[in-house]
């Protein structure tokens, strides 16, 4: 690993999640990581773009919890199910990170239409396209045209998903439980042990769908442990 910037605390800003309260990060930038190196870093509640590796350090605020999945154990629920079957005529392939014009255009018009923001592409291009750790993407297509693109982080042991991006004319197919699907089947024939699924915020309907992947395991922040999931943890509202 080649620390391009020592870590530091950021300065408490407006959380993008809860407009009422405040967050502030952990965060150093880097290159050259090994699995191995990412490996401790995931197992430790980091996440990371481009260079960029950071976790939420926000006082006694533990909203942001970190989910991944046992892939060996991993079964599809009903509704997963139903997803599957509906694009089982969609073609998925992952290789190398492969820019591509395509693939800004779709990430470009997703992020206007969903999130109402604005991108620049040489940014786009530092942030899913500057590798500092072993990386690779996945791309759904469908009668030749692609609609959707994963961006991913491997590590040792697991299979991480750094962010995913679709064209909204496929939202049909589901294409953001479809790509968790299959990116957790990949990791499993890669005989690797987990799927990083990123933070997942019960009270934040854009993160919150993130522990419908059963069974799945939660960081606890206070014991530094990973716990399992438990029927009263499907039932709360937060972990």
């Amino acid at each position: 690993m080649i620390i391009l910037r020592e870590p530091n605390l950021s300065e408490i800003t407006k959380c993008p999640y809860f407009g009422e309260l405040t967050c502030r990060f952990r965060y150093f930038f880097a290159r050259g990581l090994s699995g191995e190196e990412l490996n401790i870093l995931l197992t430790g509640g980091w996440r990371k773009f481009g260079t960029y590796y950071f976790k939420p350090e926000c006082g006694n605020c533990r909203r942001c919890i970190p989910v991944r999945v046992p892939v060996m154990r991993f079964a599809p629920g009903r509704s997963q199910r139903r997803v599957l079957k509906k694009a089982q005529s969609a073609e998925v392939r992952f290789g190398p990170l492969d820019y591509r014009q395509e693939i800004y255009d779709i990430y470009r018009d997703h992020s206007f239409s969903r999130f109402g923001r604005e991108t620049d592409e040489d940014e786009f291009i530092t942030t899913f396209y500057n590798q500092s750790c072993p990386s690779m993407q996945s791309e759904y297509s469908y009668n030749g045209n692609l609609f959707g693109v994963g961006f991913l982080d491997r590590s040792s042991e697991a299979l991480s998903s750094m962010y995913f991006t679709f064209r909204k004319e496929y939202s049909g197919f589901s294409p953001g439980i479809l790509s968790i699907i299959k990116e957790i089947e990949f990791a499993a024939a890669m005989d690797l042990s987990y799927y990083y699924l990123g933070y997942y915020i019960a009270l934040n309907g854009s993160m919150s769908y993130k522990n419908r992947f059963h069974p799945y395991e939660w960081y606890d922040w206070e014991s530094a442990h990973w716990l399992p999931e438990t029927v009263a943890d499907r039932a709360k509202t937060g972990i």
